[in-house]
């Protein structure tokens, strides 16, 4: 092929040998490399890569994301991998301006102008407070123990580990099914002991969680449903 795509470089001094190349759901196209890595070394990643970027475009054009979120009555909002209506409700006693009652999301009509803001935040919480129930858990089943966690709102990754290890995880991740959850922390929680995705990591993680691949494949399946 001759189509030369632009992309976005970003270099990384953490980033020891791989060169790896994303598209995202606007199109951009992302190239991420060790930080002394030849400009030219890039550039024939890039080029035998042409044919998979191609076919990720047409595939973007034949399945664009979801339709954009209004926030109006019967418009469903994802907790957990399951779907609840929103309800919106004129009153002036609720305390909270959103909350999940009953299998239906009731936001306070005051609130509707901020309504995502009021979602975001409603997600961070529940993330948080989930996220630190589990890490409990497997932090004792395990024997690794992080410095603490964090709830961000990263769209590009659902979770990170830092060298000291401090954990972080993106709120969106509260809307996957509980499995999908743990998966995303265990997987976090795994690099404290091994810090990159060698085949000692992922043997590591896989004799954790026999059949990771699956939630690992609902991620990538259902990453467009997962925002707000």
């Amino acid at each position: 092929m001759n189509i030369h795509y632009r992309y976005q470089l970003i270099r990384s001094k953490k980033r020891r040998k791989t060169i790896s190349l994303r598209v995202k759901e606007d199109g951009r196209i992302i190239v991420y490399a060790p930080h002394h890595t030849p400009n030219r070394e890039i550039e024939k990643f890039v080029e035998r890569k042409q044919l998979w970027i191609s076919e990720k475009l047409s595939e973007q054009k034949r399945n664009p994301g979801p339709a954009e979120i209004k926030f109006l009555p019967g418009e469903e909002f994802l907790y957990l991998g399951e779907a609840f209506p929103l309800r919106i409700e004129d009153d002036p006693h609720q305390r909270h301006p959103l909350k999940l009652w009953f299998g239906e999301f009731i936001l306070n009509k005051t609130c509707i102008e901020k309504a995502r803001d009021v979602f975001i935040e409603w997600y961070k919480g529940e993330a948080k407070q989930k996220l630190s129930e589990r890490m409990d858990y497997y932090s004792n089943r395990l024997q690794l123990f992080p410095k603490g966690i964090k709830i961000t709102s990263a769209r590009s990754r659902w979770g990170s580990c830092s060298r000291n290890n401090q954990l972080c995880f993106s709120w969106r991740v509260i809307m996957a099914p509980l499995g999908v959850l743990d998966y995303v922390l265990i997987h976090e929680l795994a690099h404290i002991k091994e810090k990159n995705h060698s085949i000692r990591f992922w043997s590591y993680l896989e004799s954790i969680i026999p059949d990771y691949k699956k939630h690992r494949r609902w991620l990538k399946e259902h990453e467009k449903q997962l925002r707000l």
